[in-house]
C-alpha cells in the first residue's frame, strides 16, 4: 500500500474543505435564502423601449447579478406589458402608472415595488408647426395620436379636459410609438402625445411642444413610471425580488452622482446621441431609494403612501372616460403597493 506524503494529505484535506464549503454557496445562489424555494431557470423582466433606468441597469450588468438568469423583454407600451403579465410571460416589469392602474382595476395579480420616476417633459404633446396648432383649443378637429391605455393617453385626455376640449371633438388615434413616428413622417397626423426616443424625433421634424406631463402634474394629473412584480413571485422569491429592486437603486446612484456617465450608458443602450440621452434623463424627476417608503410615494403597510390614491384617482378618471367599467375601492390599490422590497434593497447595500 502506497502511503501519501504529508504535503499530499494536507492538499487533499484543503481541497475537500473548499469543495464542501463551496456547496452551500452554490445552493444559496439557486434558492431564496428566506423561503428555501429553488429559483426559476429564468427571470423574465419586461420594460418599455427607452426606459433610462433599465438601460443603465442593463449596461452595468445589474440584472446579471440576481442569482438566476434574467431575460429582458422590450415592449412598446404599458398595455403590452399588462398583456405579458396576464399571460405569465413576465414576472416583473417597469411601465406607467396609468396602465398599472388599469391592471390593478382588472385584477392583474401584481404589486408596485418601486417608483422609478415622476414623469415630466419626457412625455409631451407634440404638434406640427405646419398644422397651425398653438393652443389646446386648436386641437378641435385635428388628428392626434397616442398609445391608448398608456400614461401618455391618460395625460392627453387630461390635457384636453383642462383645455376645455371634449375628447369627441378631436380625432384620437391609437398608435404605438414607432407607428406614431411613421404617421408623423407621412403627414397622417397633426400631433401626438408620446415619450422618448420617438418624441425627440417628432420635435426634430417640424415638432412643437404644446404641453407636457410635468405641467399637467402641477395641475393634478400626475403620472409616473413604476416597477411591479407578480405577487405570487414576490412571495415565493422575496430575496430575488429585493435584488431586482436593488438594480434600480444602483441605477439611481449613477443618475444622481454621475450624470455624464449615466447619459453615456443610456446613449449606448438606446442607440441615440449623447445630447439626446442627456435631455431624456433631465426630463423626469427620479425618486431616491430612501424616499420610496415615505408618505409621498409607496408608504408602509401601516401608513399607505400617496401613490395608491393616485392609482385610484387614475382609475376613476378612466371610468369617467369609459375606458374602464369600474374602479376598485382605495384599499384595492393600497394592497397593490408594497414598499417592503425597496426597504430590503437598501439593506442589501449595507
Amino acid at each position: 500500500m502506497k502511503l501519501l506524503k504529508k504535503s499530499s494529505i494536507i492538499a487533499f484535506v484543503l481541497a475537500l474543505f473548499l469543495q464542501l464549503s463551496a456547496g452551500p454557496a452554490r445552493l444559496a445562489a439557486q434558492t431564496d435564502p428566506l423561503t428555501g424555494e429553488s429559483y426559476p431557470k429564468v427571470f423574465n423582466i419586461g420594460t418599455l423601449n427607452g426606459a433610462p433606468q433599465t438601460a443603465i441597469a442593463i449596461e452595468e450588468g445589474y440584472f446579471d447579478d440576481l442569482g438566476t438568469p434574467a431575460k429582458i423583454l422590450f415592449f412598446d407600451s404599458g398595455r403590452d406589458v399588462n398583456t405579458a403579465f396576464a399571460s405569465n410571460s413576465i414576472q416583473a416589469g417597469s411601465f406607467g402608472s396609468s396602465p398599472i392602474s388599469l391592471g390593478i382595476s382588472n385584477h392583474l395579480n401584481y404589486e408596485v415595488v418601486f417608483v422609478n420616476d415622476i414623469i415630466a417633459s419626457s412625455e409631451t404633446l407634440a404638434v406640427k408647426k405646419s398644422s397651425g396648432i398653438k393652443t389646446l383649443a386648436d386641437l378641435k378637429g385635428k388628428k392626434i395620436a397616442a398609445p391608448f391605455a398608456s400614461t401618455a393617453h391618460y395625460s392627453l385626455l387630461n390635457a384636453l379636459l383642462l383645455g376645455g376640449v371634449k375628447p369627441e371633438e378631436v380625432k384620437l388615434l391609437d398608435l404605438q410609438p414607432q407607428d406614431i413616428l411613421a404617421a408623423w413622417v407621412r403627414g397622417d397626423i397633426d400631433g401626438a402625445y408620446v415619450w422618448d426616443p420617438v418624441l425627440a424625433e417628432l420635435l426634430k421634424n417640424d415638432g412643437l411642444p404644446l404641453t407636457d406631463s410635468g405641467r399637467l402634474a402641477e395641475q393634478g394629473a400626475i403620472t409616473a413610471d413604476l416597477s411591479a412584480v407578480s405577487r405570487d413571485f414576490a412571495k415565493k422569491y422575496p430575496t430575488l425580488t429585493a435584488k431586482y429592486v436593488e438594480a434600480f437603486t444602483k441605477s439611481y446612484a449613477i443618475l444622481k452622482n454621475e450624470p455624464e456617465r449615466a447619459a453615456a450608458l443610456v446613449a449606448k443602450n438606446l442607440g441615440i446621441d449623447l445630447q439626446a440621452a442627456k435631455q431624456q434623463l433631465e426630463s423626469n424627476n427620479y425618486v431616491s431609494p430612501e424616499d420610496q417608503a415615505t408618505a409621498k410615494y409607496l408608504g408602509t403597510p401601516d401608513k399607505p403612501g400617496a401613490l395608491a390614491a393616485t392609482l385610484k384617482s387614475t382609475a376613476d378618471f378612466h371610468v369617467a372616460q369609459k375606458n374602464l367599467d369600474k374602479a376598485g375601492n382605495l384599499d384595492i390599490y393600497q394592497a397593490a403597493v408594497n414598499s417592503r422590497f425597496a426597504q430590503d434593497a437598501l439593506k442589501l447595500k449595507k
